[in-house]
């Protein structure tokens, strides 16, 4: 039995050296040569036969590779970098309908005008209305900048009437104060923006608007914000960065315009506006586009050179055709001071339309019956905050319900 065991092992042991003699022996670190005829493509098994004919990606053995210490470091290795495309054009936007904008920002006009408002109608329903309180009522729209003038004759009227009608009940006293204040701000007043030639659309040239005032206003913003209006009419716009001494004037010109796609034209930084001027309408011209905007210097008034030159850019732009339309920029929150700045203006360019920025954010509402009573100019559009769209036109009958609050 013993020998039989004996026997039994030393079959086995044989059986397997000689097993170890017939398969081929693998280190690690080493790769085994490809067969012929064998798929070595990823996700095909090794003993995967395939015809002659088929392609196959060869594998090397290590002796073809080179030795790792002999390979360029990562920091060598050549950096292929891809040719930039051409840019993308920037996505255009979509201003909003001018139509009811007014109408729109009316809470946030009557937010800021509720101190006037409340003021007049608390003292005009009094029990008695006696001298301190007509006085009252004239320090109030004094205090709103609706001037001397304008307050006079404000007060003397209601006076007047609410004798003659005898009643002073809230919703009485509200409409008779809106009739007055409507009254003062000259509703009948032309308030067509003229942005077509000498407002006939059908003319050859585009119709030319020259955007003046002094730096600080929001002039160029203004000039952005009313292309916006121009486009969301239905309108082709071209815009003319004549406010060559202002740093970034022009680029910020050229970033309203790209957002609504209309092309700006500009000169080199410290060039002459006149120049800018003259181009850009002729841009305009060849172009065919509706209406050319003109973003002029915003110089201090004060300083009679600097006035003349903006002469000049008028009388330039003019040997193309007549300027249809001159708007004057003024900050409402700088009251009476932006009469002075506005009589000096009116003078030189012939202005025919005011814009009224920062309107949302001051009590001094009064400044739109001021401004049209000095020039004789009419409001024509306003500014009631920082957004793209917060430009609109001037509705009399919507800013005095906002000044007197609901």
């Amino acid at each position: 039995m013993i020998y039989l065991w004996i026997v039994v092992a030393v079959v086995v042991l044989a059986a397997i050296a000689t097993t170890a003699l017939v398969l081929p022996r693998r280190r690690r670190g080493t790769l085994e040569p490809p067969r012929a005829g064998v798929d070595y493509r990823p996700g095909v098994g090794d003993d995967a036969e395939v015809p002659r004919d088929t392609p196959t990606r060869s594998v090397g053995t290590v002796a073809e590779l080179p030795p790792v210490d002999e390979l360029p470091p990562v920091d060598e290795l050549p950096v292929v970098e891809a040719e930039p495309g051409p840019p993308a054009a920037p996505e255009l936007e979509t201003p909003e309908p001018t139509a009811g904008r007014m109408q729109r920002l009316r809470a946030r006009l009557a937010r800021s005008q509720n101190s006037l408002g409340r003021g007049l109608l608390g003292v005009l329903s009094r029990e008695n209305l006696d001298d301190d309180a007509w006085e009252e009522i004239e320090e109030t729209l004094l205090t709103a900048d609706v001037g001397v003038a304008a307050t006079t004759e404000i007060v003397d009227r209601l006076r007047t009437r609410t004798k003659v009608l005898g009643t002073r009940t809230p919703a009485d006293l509200r409409a008779l104060l809106a009739e007055e204040l409507i009254t003062a701000i000259q509703p009948d007043m032309d308030r067509t923006l003229h942005t077509t030639p000498s407002g006939d659309p059908s003319a050859s040239r585009p119709g030319v608007v020259l955007v003046v005032g002094v730096n600080g206003t929001g002039k160029t913003t203004t000039c952005g914000k009313l292309a916006r209006v121009l486009v969301a009419d239905g309108r082709s716009v071209l815009l003319g960065a004549a406010d060559t001494f202002r740093a970034a004037a022009a680029d910020q010109l050229q970033t309203w315009g790209s957002r609504v796609g209309a092309e700006t034209v500009r000169g080199p930084e410290g060039g002459d506006p006149a120049s800018v001027a003259f181009d850009a309408v002729k841009r305009g011209s060849e172009q065919l586009v509706d209406t050319v905007l003109i973003d002029t210097a915003g110089r201090l008034h004060t300083k009679v050179g600097l006035m003349d030159e903006l002469g000049k850019v008028k009388r330039v732009v003019e040997k193309q055709g007549p300027v249809d339309e001159t708007l004057l920029v003024l900050d409402a929150t700088t009251g009476q001071n932006g009469l002075a700045q506005a009589r000096v203006f009116t003078e030189v360019v012939d202005v025919t339309g005011i814009v009224l920025t920062k309107l949302d954010g001051t009590a001094r509402g009064g400044i739109v019956i001021s401004v049209q009573r000095e020039l004789g100019v009419p409001v024509k559009l306003v500014g009631l905050g920082e957004g793209a769209d917060d430009l609109a036109p001037f509705d009399p009958t919507v800013f005095v319900d906002a000044l007197l609050g609901d």
